[in-house]
């Protein structure tokens, strides 16, 4: 049953203009973004240099890694629960869910199936961004990359995939409130307290924040700190789960 909701789920998926464009601007924006910054830097413009804190201090690819993985941090984890907000949400907002009911798969199945569907593409994502990311520092002139700098490029990837882990609270947003909206602005929310934690300084045992924290300083979060991560794409899976599970048309 899971296999069947799958390619359904996967033909809408590669037929959806949201997630082609989604995937786009993302991809192309995080590296108009980390290339200005980095030319930014070597210009020396004191604006950009305090917004960037420590990671100003580094150089070469190390510099381009770390601009990249706050852009990551925030930026793709917006697209990305805009895009499963969409995948959850559009049921509800083109009315295509009472057909939903009718089928001999069921609604648990399909959620199941839609974040199967998200986790692939956000595996396919990461791997984009990784090699936009290796495009804009070798257009910048960083150098060749060696040991530290693959490894660095190779956290950017793990990071990209990460996030769209802790995006899954988006889909069951986007259940609770049958709409796209609401997925989204739990999606902000998420944003929001992640920045927070990591200010006060307890982000490496917060899931929404420590894998950025990891990507751009490694020494900060623990294996263990960030293996605390898979706990919000498993709950929240299972919670988005229940709630397909338990859904009515009336309420």
């Amino acid at each position: 049953m899971i296999g069947v909701a799958f390619g359904v789920e996967a033909r809408k998926a590669l037929a959806s203009r949201v997630l082609r464009w989604t995937t786009l601007l993302l991809v192309v924006g995080l590296a108009l973004i980390v290339g200005g910054m980095t030319l930014a830097v070597r210009a020396g413009d004191p604006q950009v240099v305090a917004k960037l804190g420590i990671v100003a201090d580094l150089e070469g690819w190390a510099a381009v890694s770390a601009m990249a993985a706050q852009v990551t941090s925030a930026g793709a984890l917006v697209a990305m629960g805009v895009a499963l907000s969409w995948l959850f949400g559009r049921e509800f907002a083109e009315g295509t869910v009472a057909g939903l009911f009718a089928l001999p798969v069921s609604r648990a199945a399909v959620a199941v199936a839609k974040l199967v569907v998200f986790l692939a593409w956000v595996a396919a994502t990461a791997v984009v961004l990784g090699a936009a990311v290796w495009l804009v520092g070798a257009v910048s002139g960083t150098g060749a990359l060696d040991e530290a700098s693959a490894t660095a490029l190779g956290r950017q990837v793990l990071l990209g995939l990460l996030t769209g882990c802790i995006a899954t609270p988006a889909a069951w947003a986007a259940t609770l409130g049958r709409g796209l909206l609401p997925g989204i602005a739990t999606t902000i929310g998420i944003v929001v307290v992640s920045q927070v934690m990591a200010v006060v300084g307890v982000g490496a045992w917060f899931p929404f924040t420590a894998p950025a924290l990891w990507a751009i300083e490694p020494g900060t979060v623990s294996a263990g700190q960030l293996a605390l991560v898979a706990i919000v794409p498993l709950g929240f899976g299972a919670l988005t789960a229940l709630a397909w599970h338990r859904l009515q048309l009336d309420r």
